[in-house]
């Protein structure tokens, strides 16, 4: 069975990679059931391994970790939850596309549950909202906002760092990095595109939907 663990208060980033090293290290050893792990964290960024260093616009508006995890500079803060994801991928298959396909559609059918449309575009990581309430792009397009970021890590084939979904971050915060390096694209949350729900609400709609996707 998968151990769900939701942290009270904000969560020190060091303190939480060293948490999740640790149980990925008793994962696969068999002494540790896999886990899924809630948290907020106080405002900071992180780099993934994909970072540019021109892509932290404001580099002393508030820490920034080196992270293992794939990706660019993301942000986490008061307001967005963070779900790290400890599962073994010798059990599950050991499949790393089609593992972060299953997070993308875990993000997509929590959404879901709140009638909001997560959409996947190819070379933009992470999971997209459509904003035709805002002005049309340049080209005409519709505008595409960013409401949840994806970034793992494997270690002896059990996954950590996760997925961030944002339910009413400070998206002011956002404006210190090129988020996942995409300039053309904003951010947005749940609260922002109008909708009353709070972390607790989101905590459920994790938990249905994981089952969907996830055999537990």
């Amino acid at each position: 069975m998968v151990e769900w663990i939701t942290a009270e208060g904000l969560t020190d980033y060091d303190s939480a990679v060293a948490f999740m090293e640790a149980r990925a290290d008793a994962i696969a050893k068999g002494e540790a059931p896999e886990c899924i792990w809630l948290v907020e964290h106080p405002p900071l960024y992180t780099a993934g391994t994909s970072a540019r260093i021109e892509d932290l616009t404001e580099p002393d508006r508030f820490p920034v970790y080196t992270s293992k995890r794939g990706g660019q500079y993301t942000y986490h803060g008061p307001g967005q939850r963070v779900v790290y994801v400890m599962l073994d991928l010798n059990k599950r298959g050991r499949d790393i596309r089609a593992f972060v396909e299953s997070l993308e559609n875990w993000v997509i059918a929590t959404l879901a549950e709140f009638n909001v449309k997560g959409e996947i575009r190819q070379g933009r990581v992470g999971v997209w909202v459509e904003r035709p309430e805002k002005p049309r792009n340049i080209d005409g397009s519709l505008r595409e906002d960013k409401i949840a970021a994806i970034g793992i890590r494997l270690r002896k084939w059990v996954s950590f760092h996760g997925i961030s979904i944002n339910v009413e971050p400070d998206l002011e915060h956002f404006s210190g990095i090129v988020p996942c390096g995409i300039r053309e694209h904003g951010v947005t949350s749940l609260v922002d595109l109008g909708l009353p729900v709070g972390m607790p609400d989101l905590d459920v709609a994790l938990r249905t939907t994981f089952g969907r996707l996830f055999a537990v």
